[in-house]
């Protein structure tokens, strides 16, 4: 709780800083309203283009604010009520803009944004907009960073905004999490505003990370895979799927690695510090394949065996083996997924087929998910053991 409430004195400093520097000289404090979030989603299906029949979509957007108020989060005087430590206010409207315009009738402060952390896009409203519309008013604006996160939720976006606690602030809590990175391979890398834009530009089907909304609470989720040529959401990976992401495009950065040990069927667990991953095309003729090389480095974080000695070589070569058949294991399901159920190349195979073999890739480019899914990939894994923590 700490954490979170000093996330919020550092919002509340952010605007005395601005204030003091005369980027907004003519407002007090009391009188802004910094955005630290926002959810976008799909309020009701229609024809978006149909105004004459008044069936056009509306879009809510829901702003999370951190103002003067709500940075006093301690117990007031004489009771035994806590201020909640920010403030949500939505709206809707036939596109971005005039939703946003039409909260200054509900807010009495100046909202900025150019602190903004995070925004949230709706399931409905990826299935159906591609995110150069919907983004097209935050990449617009001069006060929005394009350092800002988007992540897609699973059901409502604006849910992923509340909470029943306190002392949380749910967009400052989303961006945290998803920096734990360095700790479980569950986690997408974070893809910001600007990255995004590259990513868009490129026709390449691709994933962004996804948040569930959970009982007032909110849930680091899988992935969303977003289609090259529509931009739209196809559908979720898990967390299992996203583990295999990262080993395939070796870009997690720690975690774990669950599995037996087969003698006696008890948990040797496998922790991460290291991981690599070269993935190299092979064109013959009109064939095309691709090998996935993966190694890594790591430690026994724990195993349950009490008669094994983790010293002994031949205990640690049989976890090694144990730890890549699980690996090899997950790789191989999330190829599977990806090639026969969506048809999407969402791990680098194209990109890398581009930098080798550009002759090729100006072929096949233009079907290239179609292609990818009857694309032969062979995958090999070798992780080696080096540290045993402070016991044998």
């Amino acid at each position: 709780m700490k954490r979170f409430k000093t996330l919020s004195l550092a919002a509340l400093m952010a605007l005395s800083v601005l204030v003091m520097n005369g980027c907004w000289s003519s407002k007090e404090i009391e009188e802004l309203g910094l955005i630290i979030g926002t959810a976008l989603d799909l309020e009701e299906e229609g024809d978006f283009g149909d105004h004459e029949k008044g069936d056009q979509d509306l879009f809510r957007i829901t702003n999370q604010l951190v103002t003067a108020e709500t940075t006093d989060s301690g117990t007031q005087e004489g009771t035994s009520r806590r201020s909640q430590s920010y403030k949500n206010i939505s709206e809707t409207g036939e596109a971005i803009l005039p939703a946003v315009r039409k909260m200054t009738l509900r807010i009495d402060k100046r909202a900025f944004g150019v602190h903004s952390k995070v925004i949230v896009i709706g399931e409905d409203l990826a299935r159906n907009y591609n995110p150069e519309q919907v983004l097209d008013f935050f990449q617009r604006e001069q006060e929005m960073r394009p350092s800002a996160l988007i992540v897609v939720a699973k059901e409502s976006a604006r849910k992923t905004l509340e909470t029943d606690e306190p002392t949380v602030i749910p967009a400052i809590q989303i961006v945290e999490m998803i920096r734990d990175q360095d700790r479980t391979t569950k986690i997408m890398e974070p893809m910001s505003i600007t990255k995004l834009e590259a990513q868009l530009s490129s026709g390449i089907s691709f994933l962004l990370q996804s948040v569930l909304p959970e009982k007032g609470e909110r849930k680091l989720s899988g992935a969303a895979l977003i289609d090259g040529k529509t931009k739209m959401l196809r559908g979720f990976f898990n967390d299992e799927d996203i583990t295999g992401v990262n080993w395939i495009t070796g870009k997690g950065k720690g975690g774990l690695v669950s599995t037996f040990y087969e003698e006696n069927g008890q948990p040797v667990i496998y922790d991460i510090l290291k991981m690599d991953s070269k993935i190299k095309p092979r064109v013959d003729g009109s064939r095309i394949t691709f090998e996935v090389n993966i190694k890594s480095e790591g430690r026994i974080g724990e195993h349950w065996d009490v008669s094994a000695n983790t010293f002994d070589n031949k205990f640690l070569q049989k976890a090694e083996k144990a730890a890549e058949k699980e690996v090899e294991k997950l790789v191989k399901n999330v190829l599977a997924k990806a090639q026969e159920e969506y048809k999407m190349d969402v791990f680098g195979f194209g990109n890398r087929l581009r930098i080798e073999h550009p002759k090729v890739w100006k072929k096949v480019k233009e079907d290239w998910d179609q292609t990818f899914s009857e694309v032969p990939v062979n995958v090999t894994v070798e992780l080696t053991i080096k540290e045993f923590g402070t016991s044998g």
